[in-house]
């Protein structure tokens, strides 16, 4: 039996009489659909999706950004926006649930629209979607693997679906090398496998403020040293655990204070958490930010306290914007920062661990200078957003043989 007759879910069986068809060789432009699964304002991922199109098409690519997204979801504007930042052709597919069969018959149509050449997958959900319609449209599969950072009762399920379809992917592109390994484990081959980073806009993401200008603007105390982080507010981002070190590092008589950007299911346990240890003046819940640089730039320390991660972007902004870092030693991190070298590493859910190596940073003026130059010079040399998307180009034209 075809893989494809056993992804019923979350979509109706497509009829077996279609015929399959090689993908033609393109007479011009080859397009590229990249496909996703959103509600609210997106993620990491979406950083890298909106910003694709304006560096695929000087490589010989037009780039469609298909979003699939409940259809009255406000937070979704906040995306719109952002394509419209980036110039980025952007169509949107209602999606009303896991049974709304509809989501297939419009992607079909923006398939036949668009004359897609390769199919691009980014979650379980557009994975099995390019299956189904590989049957009735001819084009090239490709996905990249983000991670399952966020576990509900539904993640067991989502991995099984992802475990049947990565294998009949062509091109199976991961953010980190621990996902890489996870995706041959599963029975991916390893000729399809790539490990492609995330990178960054280095042209984009460069300071233009400085620490005091910016912690002014921001209202505040440009005396002490701000602590920050980026993230959604939930579990496996371990800010419970930042909350409890910045708590540690007061006790021990250091002028910090801590301001984390973003929004999420625990911002009631958090607040309640800050009240608890008594913190109300020394940390802050920034909540949303449409604009997150400036918080960036009032840092003088950037620590990611997740649990589990792939190579978040946060860190790449963090370091492009040359914040000193301090990092739990999760999947694909260690392949970024080096211990000691860029910024410190500590293992996560080591509260002691974090506190010590924030401590350490605070103490010490002239190692934040060293990991802020250094940390940009990871970026520019290894991090690139242009030479990742070199590198992406060069995988089309190795499927499309150009």
């Amino acid at each position: 039996m075809d893989i494809a007759d056993t992804l019923t879910y979350p979509y109706p069986p497509v009829p077996d009489s279609v015929p399959h068809e090689r993908t033609p060789e393109p007479t011009t432009v080859p397009v590229v659909l990249d496909a996703r699964v959103v509600t609210g304002s997106g993620g990491g991922p979406d950083k890298t999706i909106l910003n694709s199109p304006r560096f695929l098409e000087p490589l010989g690519y037009k780039m469609v950004c298909a979003y699939l997204h409940p259809p009255a979801d406000p937070g979704f504007e906040v995306l719109r926006g952002k394509a419209a930042k980036y110039n980025a052709p952007l169509v949107e597919i209602p999606d009303r649930g896991a049974w709304d069969w509809r989501v297939v018959t419009e992607a079909l149509a923006v398939c036949k629209r668009e004359k897609v050449t390769v199919w691009h997958g980014h979650d379980y959900k557009t994975n099995a979607l390019g299956l189904l319609l590989k049957r009735l449209w001819p084009m090239r599969l490709v996905t990249t693997v983000h991670g399952w950072v966020q576990h509900t009762r539904r993640t067991p399920l989502y991995y099984r679906i992802d475990q049947l379809c990565l294998p009949r992917y062509e091109r199976v592109i991961c953010v980190s090398d621990d996902l890489l390994e996870s995706c041959l484990a599963a029975g991916v081959p390893a000729k399809n496998c790539v490990l492609l980073e995330n990178g960054i806009d280095t042209t984009e993401y460069a300071r233009r403020q400085t620490v005091a200008e910016a912690k002014a603007a921001r209202g505040l105390p440009t005396d002490g040293v701000v602590i920050g982080a980026v993230g959604r507010l939930s579990g496996e981002k371990g800010f419970d655990v930042l909350i409890r070190s910045t708590h540690a590092l007061v006790s021990r008589g250091l002028d910090v204070r801590t301001v984390i950007v973003g929004e999420g299911g625990e911002r009631a346990n958090l607040e309640r958490l800050i009240r608890e240890l008594d913190l109300g003046d020394r940390v802050r819940l920034a909540g949303w930010q449409a604009e997150v640089r400036p918080y960036f730039e009032a840092m003088d320390v950037f620590a990611l306290s997740s649990l589990r991660e792939g190579l978040p972007n946060v860190l790449l902004e963090a370091m492009a914007l040359e914040v000193p870092i301090v990092s739990t030693r999760v999947n694909g991190v260690p392949r970024l920062v080096q211990d000691g070298r860029n910024g410190f590493l500590v293992n996560a859910g080591d509260l002691d661990g974090l506190t010590t190596a924030l401590a350490g940073l605070v103490a010490n003026p002239a190692l934040r200078d060293v990991f802020r130059a250094a940390g940009r010079r990871t970026v520019e040399t290894r991090y690139s957003f242009a030479t990742r998307m070199t590198r992406l180009a060069r995988l089309y034209d190795e499927l499309l043989v150009r």
